[in-house]
């Protein structure tokens, strides 16, 4: 089995006005969608960054990979990494909030995006779900948490309908935005946004939530955005109300003294994003829980690896996200099924996206009781809609966005926006 056919077509789809430490989404979010047919007619799927510099290695890689032998990762990998050395890469905005878009991810991003595809075009050719190929689904349901933003009822110069969520920027309307995504989709844990706005009315929020939720486990996620005096001077107001603090100053020496100051359980996506910042963090003990990703940490087995060095350090394990579609949510499924030491609920943007832009058959993947299930289809158990992929291709042709800048964006409604980090 050869590979006859790689395409990678980058899309556009609504994000609605959300707000974060460096800013507000802007009205489109990009990611790429991969093809992969084999000779004999298979075909795998990934999802991946659709920002240009992302794009622009998945884009030189397309036609070396035509020949390949899709089993063969050990060779994706040499040619991803001599494709980046040769190329050279760059950070863009945003990349602090994004790991994956940081120059330093460029060989693990652009490998983790053909990765997903070859497995799934294994997997179909073997007949087995993906998960099977990682060692055996150790649960069939993987469970969510609702994440939920401070946001703007609508975008700057309304480019286009609001979305139906409207403003929350209090906590009245922080507790009812909850309250409809745990309605709707039945999530048994709840994650907070924050280093958005003042400090102390992102735990009030909290506190709101602790409140209008008894019994839910809470996080909050300032995004490295508060020092380590506001993050000690929050988790005294906080007390006991988190399951567990993410992110909330940056760096791993802060973040070290963060947990030695409060006894919190500390988590992360920002400070530890590879093996090399892993073995770091253990020395410090920085971290008690990493959120891992497998969009920037190398794929779906390096996932894996994560999860047993975790296991190893004794370190809990759960799973961070970005704006994406299906695809990405059903790979994301698929390695946390996988992973015995899955400690807390996962991470996903996807409640987010609209019901009319997803780029696989049936639409929206289903939620329920705060769960995605995986089935015993072949792959990833999903296929394209390229009715869809051409609609949300031209979305990304027309809507002038190449990559994520929420500074700017920013900027749109508060002309003397200017990034400080920490800001509080």
């Amino acid at each position: 089995m050869k590979i006859q056919r790689v395409t990678v077509t980058p899309i556009a789809f609504r994000d609605p006005p959300l707000l974060n430490a460096s800013g507000i989404h802007e009205p489109y979010a990009l990611r790429s969608i991969i093809e992969i047919e084999s000779d004999n007619g298979y075909i795998g799927l990934g999802e991946s960054y659709g920002d240009a510099p992302a794009l622009a290695i998945q884009q030189q890689l397309q036609a070396q990979l035509i020949g390949l032998d899709p089993f063969n990762l050990n060779q994706l990998r040499a040619i991803v990494q001599a494709t980046v050395a040769a190329n050279g890469t760059r950070s863009i905005a945003g990349a602090e909030l994004a790991p994956g878009s940081h120059a330093s991810k460029a060989v693990s991003n652009a490998y983790s995006a053909f990765e997903v595809a070859f497995l799934d075009l294994q997997a179909h050719a073997l007949n087995l779900p993906l998960v099977d190929l990682l060692g055996g689904a150790v649960r069939d349901e993987i469970p969510f948490s609702a994440y939920l933003f401070f946001k703007y009822a609508q975008h700057i110069d309304s480019p286009y309908k609001p979305d139906s969520w409207g403003e929350a920027l209090d906590a009245e309307q922080i507790v009812g935005q909850a309250r409809r995504m745990i309605e709707t989709y039945g999530f048994k844990s709840i994650k907070l946004k924050a280093g958005a706005l003042d400090p102390e009315h992102e735990v009030a929020c909290i506190k709101a939530l602790k409140e209008a939720f008894p019994g839910y486990p809470l996080r909050i996620d300032p995004n490295a955005n508060w020092s380590l005096e506001t993050a000690v001077r929050m988790a005294e107001l906080l007390g006991d109300d988190l399951q567990y603090y993410e992110d909330p100053t940056p760096g791993l020496e802060n973040m070290a003294e963060l947990h030695r100051r409060t006894g919190l359980q500390l988590a992360t996506n920002m400070v530890v994003t590879d093996f090399d910042e892993f073995r770091r963090s253990v020395a410090l003990n920085s971290v008690q829980i990493v959120l891992a990703d497998h969009h920037y940490w190398g794929g779906l087995r390096d996932t894996l690896a994560l999860a047993k060095m975790c296991q190893t350090f004794g370190l809990g394990v759960s799973m961070h996200s970005n704006s994406h579609l299906g695809i990405s949510l059903m790979a994301m499924a698929h390695v946390a099924a996988a992973v015995p030491n899955l400690d807390y609920a996962c991470d996903t943007h996807y409640p987010w996206q609209e019901p009319d832009e997803e780029v696989v058959k049936g639409g929206k993947l289903p939620i329920v009781d705060g769960c995605v299930k995986i089935t015993r289809a072949p792959g990833l158990g999903l296929e394209l809609d390229h009715d869809q992929l051409g609609k949300l291709h031209d979305q990304y042709l027309s809507c002038g966005i190449r990559q994520r800048d929420d500074v700017q964006q920013m900027r749109r409604y508060q002309p003397q926006w200017q990034t400080v980090k920490p800001r509080f």
